[in-house]
């Protein structure tokens, strides 16, 4: 007997995905397996998925099925933190780190997972609470960025609350491993395996005479504040603006390892990154 008895879809907000709907629709069809999605992205697209609410969708999914890009995935791992449910990205655009195949191998990959032919690669999450939000959690990075027209991001980090360096600088990333390759990379932070469980503190654009990164062990809280000489900040969740911290207000941040599972068929991390950073561009000596 296999192992998906219900899939579970998140769909990417307006990319035409009828192509990966149909076929993931016909593989169940045939294997009498269920499908669900979330009602908004189901009924815009006119499926015969059911429609059910996100605690529904996590509750009952073998399998979920991302079909999108990195973000996609990313909503789709905060969908499902916590819990063991695989997630199989499918990519609909442009090559992303997380996806894990195009929609031409998708009714092969769900039959391999179906027999239990794949891998999972655990993500580990960065949480905080945020007054009026509670907790929140995301699996690329936490940032506090300076709003335009405002003054820069002062920001004190202080590991295991000990106050170790200040920054000013266009924002302050909290980045895990997978968050490496995305805000935290273009701040020039360093590449790092999702194997390894860290906690990356970047300075974007720092205007200190200290600019350089911390890695910090998962198991270390970190706690950033924002100083008097800092201006008005946004708290980014993955990209997403989600509150905003002024002149005395502080957050923690804490690691959540095994957050979330990705399916895996094969791809090594190496591998997209090369594809993804260009590495090939690089210069290598002969």
């Amino acid at each position: 007997m296999g192992m998906v008895g219900t899939v579970g879809l998140v769909l990417h907000p307006k990319r035409d995905s009828k192509k990966a709907i149909d076929t993931i629709l016909s593989w169940a069809a045939v294997r009498g397996a269920t499908v669900l999605g979330l009602p908004d992205e189901v009924d815009r697209i006119d499926c015969s998925a059911v429609a059910v609410n996100g605690d529904e969708l996590v509750e009952r999914a073998d399998l979920l099925v991302s079909l999108g890009g990195d973000g996609t995935m990313l909503r789709t791992m905060r969908l499902i933190a916590g819990r063991g449910t695989p997630i199989l990205g499918v990519n609909m655009g442009r090559l992303g780190f997380l996806a894990e195949i195009d929609v031409e191998e998708l009714a092969a990959t769900l039959s391999a997972i179906d027999s239990h032919q794949y891998t999972v690669e655990p993500r580990m999450a960065v949480r905080t609470t945020l007054a009026g939000s509670g907790e929140l959690t995301a699996f690329n990075d936490i940032a506090l960025a300076r709003i335009p027209g405002d003054r820069l991001a002062g920001v004190r980090v202080s590991p295991s609350g000990q106050p170790f360096v200040s920054y000013a600088a266009d924002a302050v990333i909290v980045a895990t491993s997978t968050g490496s390759t995305a805000y935290s990379f273009s701040a020039g932070g360093p590449v790092v395996s999702p194997r390894v469980e860290a906690v990356l503190v970047v300075p974007a654009a720092a205007h200190s005479s200290f600019n350089r990164a911390l890695v910090l062990p998962a198991d270390e809280e970190v706690t950033l504040e924002v100083l008097p000489i800092s201006g008005r900040l946004a708290v980014e969740l993955d990209g997403i603006v989600v509150g905003h911290l002024v002149p005395g207000d502080s957050i923690t941040v804490a690691a959540a390892p095994g957050a979330a599972k990705v399916v895996r068929l094969g791809t090594t991390f190496y591998e997209r990154a090369r594809r993804k950073l260009r590495v090939d561009g690089s210069v290598e000596l002969g």
